[in-house]
Parts: structure tokens; C-alpha cells; sequence
């Protein structure tokens, strides 16, 4: 869900010794892998995001680069296959704060339910690498964070206005 502009601004913070042309690659990637989720068929992935209030107000780039940035999620909020929840800070402190930045993966049976689902899969991104988990206590862990994060997130209706409010905050300071 993210712009352009916004990816290569993470990318300069998370990889400061590549080059531009390496990061531009890598950004690239990013962006082809958007269109996951505007395929017609097959059916596209289900995305349940729920982004900490942080991201919304820690400028990456410009600030014009930000409403963009904060624009494209409420677009993507609009798609039937996506969900995106705010975790304010009011939430106070939480599992997710531990945990960092995660993805739990699940995939659907195929040949028409004929053949068994490839197992679920937490992918965690670090420093030095990525980590796939898939042994049942680990993606347990992650389960159990998730879930801890639904409860503690606005919905998505109060999502949405936190970020028009954001993007308000931004024009006009």
C-alpha cells in the first residue's frame, strides 16, 4: 500500500549502503507486488492490515510525499479484499510493540478445494534478514499477537477519519 515515493524514502532509512539503483529495484518489486490485490483472477489476496498510529504521523520524505502516502492507504481501505485499522496510541502499551513488524501468510486450497492448503506462515523482517516460521507454537505466538492487536485497533470507519485527520494536520501546519 505503499507510494513510490514513501517505499524509497524506507528503503534510503533501512538500507543506507545500497545503492540508489539497488534501492530502486527493490522498490520496484514492492510496487509490482501491489497489483496482487487489484487481480481479477485469480481471486486477489485478503489484506488485514493494522498499522500503528506512529506510521501515520512520522514523516517519511516530504510532507506532500506523506499525504500521498496517507491518501493511497484510504484508497486501498476502499477495496473489498482490504481492511485497514489504526492502532492509536491511546491503545497504550501492547504485544505488537514486541513483536515488530509481521506478516502472518495464509494460503487457500487449490484445485477447487481438491488440494490441502500450503500451511500458514509468520514472516518477520529484520536488520540482517527475513524469518519464515511455521512450526505451530511460533505462528501460535503471532496468532496470539494479532489478535490482541483486532481488539486494541480502531474499526475501520474511525481508522479512515484518524487518517483524513492526519492528512488535514499535514496541509495545514
Amino acid at each position: 500500500m505503499q507510494t513510490r515515493e514513501y517505499a524509497l524514502g524506507l528503503a534510503r532509512l533501512d538500507q543506507p549502503s545500497a545503492s540508489e539503483e539497488d534501492r530502486e529495484r527493490s522498490v520496484e518489486v514492492r510496487l509490482q507486488r501491489q497489483a496482487l490485490l487489484t487481480r481479477r483472477l485469480p481471486q486477489p489476496p485478503r489484506l488485514d492490515a493494522v498499522l500503528s498510529e506512529a506510521v501515520l504521523r512520522r514523516t517519511v520524505g516530504s510532507r506532500s510525499a506523506m499525504v500521498e502516502q496517507l491518501a493511497r492507504l484510504l484508497s486501498a481501505a476502499e477495496m473489498p479484499n482490504v481492511s485497514v485499522r489504526v492502532l492509536p496510541f491511546a491503545a497504550g502499551p501492547h504485544s505488537g510493540a514486541v513483536a515488530g513488524s509481521f506478516v502472518i501468510l495464509d494460503f487457500p486450497a487449490t484445485n477447487g478445494g481438491r488440494t490441502a492448503p500450503e500451511p500458514s506462515v509468520a514472516y518477520s523482517e529484520s536488520l540482517t534478514g527475513a524469518l519464515y516460521l511455521d512450526k505451530p507454537d511460533e505462528l501460535a505466538a503471532y496468532r496470539s499477537v494479532w489478535q490482541s492487536l483486532e481488539r486494541l485497533a480502531l474499526d475501520e470507519s474511525q481508522s479512515t477519519d484518524m487518517i483524513k485527520s492526519v492528512i488535514a494536520e499535514l496541509r495545514h501546519d
